[in-house]
């Protein structure tokens, strides 16, 4: 009660000041407008001022994802960090995913190579789901009903560890991932670049941009198509994205962006998903005899009727004024659909009651459409109390998400559709598929935010920030071969907290200390009482130390955090959950990246955790005090890049290349199976000369065959074995 009414007075304080700092603003807003010529406003080492323009190589200065304000890096309390498009060009990187397999606190494609999904961990919990965000606005999902983003028309990718409820609602409390888009530049903009890799896919993107109306609008479009044979036996597709956006800017103080997108995708590829833990961790090994492993990239379903399609649009605006007494209003808003359908046959564990070498599988088919609209309005402005300077930012925001959910599968027999894994014959008869799932869920939240950045005593920096949030969840269940379930609906309101202290010394260092609180949606059903689960909730402790040099370019990130996750479900038999589970992360992050000079970069990383399951129902008690599947809790990461400079003919080649250690990991709670730790060697060269340039990467470059993680005994999942992507691209 202490805690929700101190945050209620925050909220309320600060909120007060707001309105009488931006009201006389209002009425000078009137009069002529004079068109004026638009001045890029940049910072230090020539990044754009906003927190959402280019990174200059591998380090970052200003960020917007941890504050909502485009803050220094440097002086947000919890550790943020930042993706660049130059650096993900480095990595040869064509996912979200794969751009952030360097990056502390991020365990990336936990299930390989998935061409359809963004899949990411933070801090040891899954962000796919609930911790994507584009803009700084949320990418919810649920089940089959995602949102896909295209690395290739991203600007940066940003990464928030940590609980962000306090600015976003109801989120991942692992940490968030912002995809930041591509925008109108006010400058001419013209490239273009086209790749192939050895599995036999070709792309060609281009990203083009220019002004117009004396200066005054921007446009730039971006799009790539991509199409050819995947590294699964018999996978192959097609895809193409186009991002139209554009900037009106008629004076300094005002601009709206238009942000759009198109994204297809028809594709077969699910046949090496569900691969069971002997067979592929370890030999699969029955009465004396050995049958050994799975190949890397069998496929397992029926590539005659496997289909993965994707349709998806969204639009959406930024608006931004500044008022004369330098306060800001800003408005965003997007709304986003998509229909995917899907068909597969996937592994299902060995068949009890068949031969060893028997495969059971799952015929499985889906067909959902999902929507979402979000909208964001805040005001920011700067006051003076005394000694105190206060950057002040007070906000609402409204978000929608539904999703129409309909899958349709055989009827439960572990010994239905096998199939030999090591010797696959396509083409059996199936057992029918009967429809099990038919909903439609929509969530609808609103929530109030205020935030107090407060400088004092030359040095000290605190932010404080509150929020509440309102939410209403609905199920509305169809009929199913099982028959109709009734709906449900249930609604509740939140309190988030967020309280950070942090020293700037001259040298550049900056120790930190922040304690949040966080709420979680979560979808389902409690097993005692039939009622839709409540959100999760708990708490971060967090203590690091941010330095900045004056004689490098470079960012060292130093953190210790110990987060509390609660209202975890857990199984209370087989078939039914209830919220009893808690689960408890706590670990440390260091992070380095560093411009050594213009041509030289790195970037290192250590991760290292001890995340347990603290309390579960009766019948999960045995996982109390082990450590949850899939979630790896070391790793690091070294990567370098380099490029010469010379009159001789090597003027212009570079060399990169990383490695990455990703630690021992369990296939189950009970933590009887592990998954062996992996180390992997990633190398670049390339060659740039004037205007257009070349480059060669490749992934694994030992080609170490190794599994990423498992979730069950009966679902493992290969990691992405040695890959060559070839590229050449050119500006004119």
């Amino acid at each position: 009660m202490e805690r929700t009414a101190f945050w209620t007075f925050l909220a309320a304080s600060l909120a007060n000041t707001a309105l009488m700092q931006a009201t006389p603003a209002w009425s000078q807003s009137q009069g002529e407008v004079e068109l004026t010529p638009v001045v890029v406003n940049s910072g230090e080492n020539g990044e754009d001022a906003s927190g959402t323009g280019t990174v200059n190589g591998v380090v970052a200065r200003k960020t917007t994802t941890g504050s909502k304000t485009a803050t220094a890096i440097t002086e947000v309390p919890q550790s943020v960090s930042v993706v660049g498009r130059e650096e993900i060009d480095a990595q040869g990187a064509q996912k979200v995913d794969e751009a952030l397999r360097y990056t502390a606190g991020v365990f990336a494609q936990p299930f390989g190579s998935d061409s359809d999904t963004n899949w990411l961990f933070i801090r040891g919990f899954q962000a796919t789901a609930d911790g994507a965000y584009m803009d700084g606005l949320q990418l919810f999902s649920y089940s089959f009903g995602g949102f896909y983003v295209d690395s290739f028309g991203l600007e940066r990718i940003e990464v928030l560890k940590g609980p962000a409820s306090v600015l976003y609602g109801g989120s991942n409390p692992g940490g968030i991932v912002n995809y930041v888009s591509k925008r109108p530049t006010f400058e001419q903009q013209r490239y273009v670049e086209t790749g192939v890799n050895d599995a036999g896919t070709a792309y060609l993107g281009f990203d083009v941009g220019d002004t117009f109306n004396d200066n005054t609008v921007s446009y730039r479009m971006t799009g790539k198509v991509a199409g050819g044979n995947g590294y699964t036996d018999y996978q192959d597709g097609w895809r193409g994205i186009i991002s139209p956006s554009m900037t009106w800017k008629p004076d300094e103080q005002t601009s709206l962006t238009i942000l759009t997108n198109l994204t297809y995708i028809d594709e077969n590829h699910n046949g090496d998903n569900f691969l069971p833990y002997d067979g592929t961790v370890v030999d699969r090994v029955v009465g004396g005899v050995n049958y050994g492993r799975i190949k890397p990239g069998t496929n397992l379903s029926e590539p005659a009727i496997d289909y993965y399609k994707r349709q998806q649009g969204s639009i959406g605006y930024e608006f931004e004024h500044t008022f004369d007494n330098d306060w800001t209003v800003r408005s965003n808003a997007r709304f986003i659909g998509t229909k995917n359908q899907e068909l597969s046959v996937y592994g299902n564990g060995w068949a009890p009651a068949l031969a060893p070498d028997q495969l059971s599988r799952i015929n499985w088919e889906h067909d959902t459409s999902a929507k979402s609209f979000l909208m964001d309005n805040r005001v920011e402005g700067k006051v003076e109390t005394g000694p105190l300077d206060h950057t002040l930012l007070a906000g609402i925001e409204y978000k929608y998400y539904n999703i129409d959910n309909k899958q349709s599968y055989n009827l439960w027999d572990p010994n239905a559709n096998p199939i030999d894994p090591f010797d696959p014959v396509y083409g059996t008869a199936l057992a029918p598929r009967e429809l099990q799932t038919n909903e439609n869920f929509t969530l609808k939240s609103l929530g109030f935010y205020i935030q107090d950045q407060i400088r004092f005593s030359s040095g000290w920096l605190t932010t404080l920030n509150g929020r509440y949030d309102h939410a209403s969840l609905t199920l509305d269940n169809g009929p199913t071969y099982w028959g109709t379930s009734p709906d449900l609906s249930t609604s509740y309101g939140q309190f988030s907290g967020r309280a950070g202290l942090a020293y700037e010394f001259d040298n550049g260092l900056t120790p930190y200390a922040s304690i949040a609180t966080f709420f979680n949606p979560i979808i389902g059903k409690d097993g005692v009482t039939g009622q839709l689960f409540e959100p999760e909730t708990g708490t971060q402790y967090e203590v690091g130390l941010k330095y900045r040099p004056s004689f490098i370019d470079g960012l060292f990130t130093l953190s210790l955090f110990d987060l509390t996750r609660q209202n975890v479900p857990t199984y209370m038999d087989p078939f039914a959950q209830v919220q009893t589970g808690e689960i408890r992360s706590r670990g440390f992050e260091a992070e380095a990246k560093i411009n050594v000079t213009e041509d030289f970069r790195v970037t290192g990383a250590l991760t290292a955790y001890d995340i347990d399951i603290t309390k579960a129902a009766p019948y999960s008690s045995g996982t109390i005090g082990k450590t949850p599947f899939i979630v790896p809790e070391v790793q690091a990461s070294l990567s370098a890049d380099y490029t010469f400079r010379s009159d001789a003919w090597y003027d212009g080649v570079s060399i990169g290349g990383g490695v990455r250690y990703i630690g021992k990991s369990w296939a189950d709670n009970e933590n009887t199976l592990s998954v062996p730790a992996v180390t992997l060697a990633d190398l670049k060269l390339g060659y740039k000369k004037d205007n257009w340039g070349v480059d060669l990467n490749i992934t694994n470059l030992f080609d170490k065959t190794y599994v990423a993680a498992c979730q069950s005994p009966t679902a493992c999942y290969y990691g992405e074995g040695r890959s060559f992507k070839l590229k050449m691209h050119t500006t004119w």
